[in-house]
């Protein structure tokens, strides 16, 4: 952790939601005056979607069916927590970026499923923004929860997780059901073993629940919207957390435990800026001091 370089990381499985979350980061960023260097987990995967489909081959034929990008083998964990530290110490550091898709390609001029070139960070950032799987990791000898200042999971209950995964990948990437339920099976070891250990590390978690039958994903014509869900709220350390002012800003919200608070699904980007833009302000204002 470090009060001149602060960290923050955003930490969700694939179909959580994390994109939409740092989006309202990137809003506090923009109406704040925030610069932020902006870090996407998928950059510090270990392989490129061909090369990665051939270790899944290799793995497979030798007894593996587990292999995934929720596991420490499929990544570059040592690298991303290098880059952590480096940044808490300096500012300073090193990424690249995925290449998803065809949109993508033309933008990075890479073709899709393929890395760009590492590159530095831009210089004399405020803060370093992580958004991806392993943004509070902690896996003998990586510990890169420990370097992030303010750590965020977002955990929707699996079933609604996996339905945005499925709606996703299908309508993005082209993949089959099929094909999407095979990657769900062999990354179930991986989910439970570094996935969700996350989630007791982070300083606060979203999580979504559906009001409506989620009991078949697979099945699932449409991701129940956010009116159709409720949003707990859950703090590591709830001291300091205005409860009362929460309550009073956020219609229709309810305490369920001394450190949680239930909210209707819509008001999510309206608790989001209530709650994290002190903390944001709290770590930058921290930084400008010291410089």
């Amino acid at each position: 952790m470090s009060a001149l370089h602060p960290i923050i990381s955003i930490t969700g499985s694939s179909g959580a939601g994390t994109t939409s979350v740092k989006n309202t980061f990137v809003q506090i960023f923009r109406r704040e005056k925030i610069e932020a260097a902006y870090i996407e987990g998928d950059a510090f995967h270990r392989y490129d979607r061909a090369q990665m489909k051939a270790a899944i081959a290799k793995a497979t034929a030798e007894g593996n069916n587990h292999l995934s990008h929720f596991g420490p083998d499929a990544n570059l964990l040592e690298e991303l927590e290098t880059l952590f530290r480096d940044y808490g110490k300096s500012g300073g550091g090193r990424t690249r970026h995925y290449v998803h898709d065809e949109r993508e390609a033309q933008q990075y001029n890479s073709p899709p499923g393929t890395f760009t070139d590492w590159e530095p960070l831009p210089a004399n950032t405020d803060l370093l923004f992580y958004e991806g799987l392993h943004g509070a990791v902690k896996h003998d000898p990586v510990d890169i929860a420990k370097h992030a200042d303010l750590k965020i999971g977002v955990v929707p209950t699996i079933n609604l997780e996996w339905i945005q995964k499925l709606h996703r990948d299908r309508s993005q990437r082209g993949y089959s059901t099929e094909a999407i339920m095979d990657t769900m099976l062999r990354r179930m070891p991986d989910y439970v073993h570094y996935i969700c250990p996350q989630f007791t590390q982070t300083d606060i978690n979203f999580q979504r629940v559906p009001t409506v039958d989620t009991s078949n994903p697979f099945i699932a014509r449409w991701i129940p919207t956010p009116d159709e869900s409720m949003v707990v709220i859950r703090f590591r350390d709830p001291h300091g957390i205005d409860f009362p002012y929460l309550l009073s800003m956020i219609p229709n919200s309810f305490m369920s435990r001394a450190n949680s608070i239930v909210i209707p699904g819509g008001k999510q980007d309206l608790a989001m800026q209530l709650i994290l833009t002190p903390m944001i302000l709290r770590l930058v204002q921290t930084r400008r001091r010291m410089l």
